[in-house]
């Protein structure tokens, strides 16, 4: 069974003044806005690394899911986006499990499913197959072009139970389970005690990580050794 692979993880913001932060702190290329997310009553900002992406999404309406999202728990991490070459196989055995699929979108470029977050636990979680495999229609007609050095190499997932968490995400995404780490194509998935379930911690790959905790302190950040607390969520700095 193929190996799913962390592609896109996202914040949920108050303002775009994060995504503008998020930028300057990591030395990112121009962002992408995608008008797409107004179905969702959000405006984004979206960066790529590499291969991979980083989105700021900021609610545009009070009944917006990012807006409540943002109102029960502050600005933190919101989605993960997984990237699949089998996303049929992957559609019938969440439904199987009797994990709703809230939105799901067929183009000839990709096609994709978000899964209910009080089903899935932790986060909202997409899971998409993108046509060829190394296009990302989410980040831009001209991603390539302004991508920087870099990437995402793991996620951290805090949750009560932390063991139980794990075991759901492992089912629905074809894992096993490896003292609570799911590994993914490229990267990991974490998962760690804490009092509610929340996406708390991304694992980046930069190319001047002494730099960006430079940044970091000027910007007058909290800085924990490697790792910079950001938007509700921790930037776990590797070089």
């Amino acid at each position: 069974m193929p190996v799913p692979r962390i592609r896109q993880l996202v914040i949920a913001a108050k303002s775009l003044e994060t995504a503008d932060q998020l930028g300057e702190l990591l030395g990112l290329g121009e962002p992408f806005i995608d008008p797409g997310v107004k179905e969702f009553g959000l405006e984004n900002r979206v960066y790529a690394m590499g291969d991979q992406f980083l989105e700021v999404v900021v609610p545009m309406k009070d009944d917006a899911p990012a807006q409540r999202f943002i109102t029960r728990c502050g600005e933190g991490g919101y989605m993960a986006i997984f990237q699949t070459p089998q996303l049929d196989a992957f559609r019938s055995r969440v439904d199987s499990m009797g994990i709703r699929r809230v939105w799901n979108i067929d183009l000839p470029d990709i096609s994709a499913s978000h899964l209910h977050p009080a089903d899935m636990g932790g986060t909202i979680v997409s899971v998409d197959e993108a046509r060829p495999l190394g296009s990302w229609r989410w980040g831009g007609p001209d991603w390539r072009e302004r991508s920087v050095p870099g990437g995402l190499v793991s996620m951290a997932v805090e949750t009560p139970d932390p063991d139980g968490l794990a075991s759901r995400w492992a089912l629905a995404l074809g894992l096993i389970v490896d003292r609570r780490t799911l590994y993914v194509k490229d990267g990991a998935i974490i998962f760690r005690e804490g009092p509610v379930e929340r996406l708390a911690a991304f694992g980046i790959h930069v190319a001047d990580r002494a730099g960006v905790l430079a940044r970091a302190q000027d910007m007058g950040l909290d800085v924990d050794g490697f790792e910079i607390r950001f938007a509700g969520v921790g930037l776990s700095l590797l070089d």
